[in-house]
């Protein structure tokens, strides 16, 4: 073991673990699914200082991006949707997410795709609202899917992002086993690897967890894959590049007494917890 991983590892146990899904699964406290449904309020929060459930979702055909195993989407399911399509890469999940619909009584109005979500099977024009929550900073083409969504959703529809940054405390996503706040600011993706891997391996679903986070580059060497790095900057300079005004924007600080440092360009990605925006299809669009 290197000296950066054993100090790794070594810090990381000073911190306790945050509540984590695949944690909890594997205590068999709660499924990733039902874990989803439960913080299903949680995941639209942002959106209701600009709009209601109501327009968000009744009566709408809805589309909810990295939908995972579902749970958020069965939470959507109950606010009045007319259809709803939850898209994943992970095969995987599939089963859990029909089981849950099912027991929800929501089997009818719902149905998970595997699929990209800068390639999504459905007509132009087609979708009134998406949701892409906690999902913006996994997909491996932002502006691809975010072309797309703009496809297929009706004139006047809507996309609703939110995600963490990466400079975010956890922006890294490895608090399953990593509890130290900004570990990925201390320590290079190299070491983080190896940290995680040693920490991880021993786990009952282990194996699975390196699998879904790590993959190789052309060069076989190991990099992480379940994430882009997308930072604030970055992200208001695609909507920029795109020519997109979102009709609603939002940086929301860690805590209310960060709000100054969260609106200081050179220290702001630290301090912001949520980036979150509405963008709007225009009517005359002809997408």
């Amino acid at each position: 073991m290197s000296l950066r991983v054993a100090l790794c590892k070594g810090i990381n146990r000073l911190f306790p673990l945050p509540v984590h899904p695949f944690n909890l699964n594997n205590q068999g406290i709660m499924t990733y699914s039902r874990w989803q449904y439960e913080k299903g309020g949680d995941t639209i929060k942002f959106f209701l200082e600009f709009a209601d459930e109501k327009q968000i979702f009744d009566g709408k055909t809805v589309v909810d991006i990295g939908c995972g195993a579902a749970g958020k989407t069965m939470y959507y399911a109950g606010l009045g949707v007319k259809k709803i399509y939850g898209i994943e890469v992970l095969e995987k999940y599939r089963r859990e997410a029909e089981e849950l619909a099912a027991e929800l009584g929501a089997a009818d109005k719902f149905e998970f795709i595997c699929a990209d979500g800068a390639q999504m099977p459905f007509e132009n024009n087609s979708i009134d609202t998406i949701i892409m929550n906690d999902a913006m900073e996994h997909v491996d083409e932002p502006q691809a899917v975010l072309t797309e969504c703009l496809r297929v959703l009706a004139p006047g529809g809507r996309v609703y992002i939110n995600f963490p940054p990466y400079y975010h405390p956890y922006g890294a996503h490895l608090s399953d086993v990593l509890a130290m706040p900004w570990v990925h600011l201390l320590f290079s993706d190299k070491t983080l690897i190896r940290a995680y891997k040693q920490l991880a391996e021993n786990l009952p679903d282990g194996e699975a967890r390196i699998a879904f986070r790590i993959s190789k580059d052309e060069h076989d060497n190991d990099y992480f894959s379940y994430i882009n790095k997308m930072k604030v900057k970055r992200f208001r300079k695609m909507l920029k590049d795109m020519n997109l005004t979102p009709i609603y924007y939002h940086e929301a600080p860690l805590r209310g007494f960060l709000t100054p440092l969260a609106k200081i360009p050179a220290v702001k990605e630290l301090f912001v917890k949520m980036v979150v925006c509405i963008i709007e299809k225009e009517k005359e669009l002809g997408l």
